[in-house]
């Protein structure tokens, strides 16, 4: 597994698209601290992007990944090697590449800037922890429907709509179960539905250690009161841990089952 991770992560970052990722990220942070120097409002606003750009790219690169390297995984097949060892070190392949571009792309520009010496510094290592989380388990979705459908046509629009549907008709559907229920206590029940979704959940956990949960109103503070504790904290990080590791046993579970 060890061979063919190291061999899919030194070919991706040598690759383009990895190299216009990287650069995206590297032009955003330049030109964010160029406009504004405050690096906290910097961080509020790569919170917007980075939660709902980096789920997008990853489930659209790791689809795109499989389908592409299709021919070279069927070739390994015939080799004796595991397939399980083969899926996972692709996925961590693709997974690892796009995290460090992430981390490289943002750090560059921050630490230039001196976060290092900001207060704000540990709202920028959970905002890249954040980001590397919702890029491991969008990349394992990816695969999942990728290996789960032939058609590559029918893999690209699963695996959109996957995104679509977590990353907005999730809340709307959650807006319109709170306002039709709003007679009832739901304390337990948003805090429960907020961790269903992992951009939900990332988004929720910026918010709240950016210290504007404020903006959320009575839900805000029914957040803070319970992923403000330790407990939360834990419980919200084993929640994203969980959010990892479910895909991946799905995806080895799917793939020693198919026939290619």
């Amino acid at each position: 597994m060890y061979k063919i991770l190291s061999y899919c992560f030194f070919d991706l970052i040598r690759g383009r698209w990895i190299f216009i990722y990287f650069s995206f990220y590297l032009l955003l942070g330049f030109g964010l601290l160029f406009l504004n120097r405050d690096i906290s409002n910097a961080i509020i606003t790569l919170m917007n992007i980075v939660i709902y750009l980096v789920p997008l790219i990853a489930t659209v690169f790791g689809v795109t990944y499989y389908y592409a390297s299709k021919e070279f995984t069927e070739l390994l097949l015939a080799q004796p090697i595991k397939r399980r060892s083969i899926l996972v070190g692709q996925y961590l392949g693709v997974s690892l590449s796009l995290s460090l571009s992430l981390i490289l792309g943002l750090g560059i520009p921050f630490i230039l800037s001196g976060v290092f010496q900001s207060p704000e510094i540990l709202d920028f290592i959970l905002l890249l922890i954040i980001g590397c989380f919702l890029t491991l388990i969008f990349t394992a979705i990816s695969f999942n429907i990728s290996i789960a459908n032939a058609n590559r046509l029918k893999g690209f629009g699963y695996s959109v709509l996957a995104w679509l549907f977590l990353a907005v008709i999730y809340d709307g559907i959650f807006l319109i179960l709170l306002i039709a229920l709003e007679q009832y206590p739901l304390d337990k029940l948003s805090l429960f539905l907020v961790m269903l979704n992992p951009i939900d959940l990332s988004r929720t956990l910026m918010l709240l250690n950016l210290d504007i949960s404020a903006l959320l109103g009575y839900t805000g503070a029914v957040y803070k009161m319970f992923f403000g504790t330790f407990f939360g904290i834990i419980s919200s990080s084993l929640v994203l841990i969980i959010w990892t590791i479910l895909p991946i046993v799905s995806m080895v579970a799917k793939v020693n089952k198919k026939d290619f």
